[in-house]
């Protein structure tokens, strides 16, 4: 175990071309911590964020990027006694997934199942985290019902449908491409609608025999937030995770009382490390059986390696991903 790392940083704020590869200490785990040995960490929007000076790290964390990662535990910190050395974990991390080392609360790590690969295991814990606060948490999609999902070939898009298939929702995305709404569909929407050609209100009422989805997730923000409210059910519930658009805009919000709606939004990342383990044991209860079985398991649109760090940004930049980039720590 060498005293080194390699790792990935911001020189400032900007593109792709502002990350760098640097040499840091090892981290030590503290109490109730594992140290890891990263193989696979996933790349992420909020990612995208804190590279472009929008997203600091919450207070006490490294400026390591990186919210998620998987890989083998090689120490273990004072009482911590969940996992083993030599385990397969992936784990939500508020940073450092971009780094060969990463310390851990060991509440806040996953075993990976048998047969799933790193690289798989890298891609999990920020989207599905996320989805299951949001979707099936604070929005409480049920079997049988419709979401309708912003953003259907992205990370937390892929994510949703997976998740809410095998749990038995409906599901319509709206993205940006015909090719796109035939990947999503290829991956288990039951309706794509391109925004760029359609009015994703009217298709989405059409699709749901004019009641409209009981749940909307939505990551856009600005004008989508008046046409949520025009599109989502009566007792509908409506999830607001990020803004792609301004988080401003002029909304009539009588449609809040007349269908009696829930506008629920949260972020995760400074969460405390209680909450991230509460959420951990439900992902455990009801998403790791699924994912044993080969059932939801993330879609991988391409992987880099760490010392590529910058053209994985520029790939999450372009926006022709469906599914994760994920990084690998050996080039």
């Amino acid at each position: 175990m060498t005293d080194t790392m390699r790792a990935v940083t911001a020189s400032g704020a900007g593109g792709p071309e502002v990350l760098d590869v640097v040499q840091l200490p090892r981290p030590t785990p503290g109490p109730g911590q594992i140290l890891v040995r990263v193989h696979a960490a996933g790349i992420n929007r909020p990612d995208v964020m804190q590279r472009e000076g929008n997203y600091p790290p919450p207070p006490g964390a490294s400026d390591i990027l990186g919210l998620e990662m998987a890989g083998v535990v090689e120490a273990l910190g004072e009482g911590a006694s969940r996992f083993a050395v030599g385990d397969r974990v992936m784990a939500l991390v508020p940073s450092g997934g971009y780094g060969e080392w990463c310390a851990v609360h060991e509440t806040n790590a996953l075993p990976v199942p048998e047969g799933m690969s790193m690289i798989e295991a890298g891609g999990i814990p920020e989207t599905y985290f996320t989805v299951w606060s949001n979707v099936f948490q604070r929005a409480g999609l049920k079997t049988g019902e419709t979401i309708l999902i912003h953003g259907g070939t992205s990370g937390i898009g892929t994510t949703t449908i997976l998740l809410a298939k095998a749990l038995g929702s409906r599901v319509i995305v709206t993205c940006g491409s015909d090719a796109k709404c035939e990947a999503a569909k290829a991956n288990g929407a039951d309706v794509a609608i391109n925004y760029k050609s359609s009015d994703f209100v009217e298709e989405a009422r059409k699709a749901t025999d004019g009641k409209g989805p009981e749940v909307i997730l939505d990551m856009v923000g600005g004008d989508y937030m008046q046409r949520n409210l025009e599109a989502v059910a009566i007792d509908g519930r409506i999830a607001q995770i990020a803004f792609q658009k301004p988080p401003k805009a002029e909304l009539n919000m009588l449609q809040l009382l007349t269908k009696r709606l829930t506008w629920t939004g949260s972020t995760l990342r400074a969460r405390p490390v209680e909450m991230k383990a509460d959420l951990a044991r439900a992902l455990e209860e009801h998403v790791l059986p699924l994912l044993a079985k080969g059932v939801a398991v993330p879609v991988i649109d391409s992987t880099f390696p760490l010392s590529d760090v910058r053209g994985a940004h520029a790939k999450m930049d372009e926006g022709s991903h469906v599914g994760k980039i994920v990084l690998t720590m050996t080039d």
